[in-house]
């Protein structure tokens, strides 16, 4: 017997709200793995640039304002990685992740675990030296991680993952 089609009107103010949920911010360790970032990208460019000076001949009228960029663009990305570094949070509920993000414009990022596909751990160079991961989440459809949260210690990252792991399974049995 065929049911009813219904499509009532939702009242929105009375859906949970993900503002409500506790995030954990990312580990403050992982200030250090910034700190490298912008240390070996603004050091090779500092190095290229000292060595055009030294060897283009057409670069040395224009070292005052060459430097005085290359100065205003390093700050900038340290106060835009800082304030990045300090919105990024997570929380992991019993229906969903929570990922929250961003500098200038924050986003926040809700994945149900019924629409988790794969998950993936991952360990930078300097991140497993201070023994952090970061986890991909990955949705059906996209060409990427849906949400890669950096900055977890390897120990509650491998959790995590065996978290996520276990939904996938629990999903994927239910629909069989």
């Amino acid at each position: 017997m065929e049911q009813p089609f219904t499509n009532e009107t939702i009242d929105t103010l009375q859906l949970p709200q993900y503002e409500e949920a506790v995030l954990k911010p990312i580990d403050s360790s992982y200030l250090t793995v910034i700190w490298v970032n912008i240390a070996l990208v603004f050091g090779l460019i500092a190095i290229a640039a000292g060595a055009g000076f030294y060897f283009i001949d057409e670069m040395q009228p224009h070292w005052l304002g060459i430097t005085i960029g290359y100065s205003v663009v390093l700050v900038l990305t340290i106060i835009v990685q800082v304030v990045s570094f300090k919105n990024k949070a997570y929380a992991f509920r019993a229906h969903d992740v929570i990922y929250r993000s961003g500098a200038i414009a924050t986003t926040t990022t809700i994945i149900p675990y019924n629409r988790v596909q794969h998950v993936a751990q991952h360990e930078g160079l300097v991140a497993r030296w201070l023994g952090l991961a970061s986890i991909e989440v990955f949705t059906a459809g996209a060409t990427g991680s849906d949400i890669t949260i950096p900055g977890i210690e390897k120990e509650q990252a491998i959790a995590i993952k065996h978290l996520l792991v276990g939904k996938i399974q629990n999903q994927q049995a239910n629909e069989e």
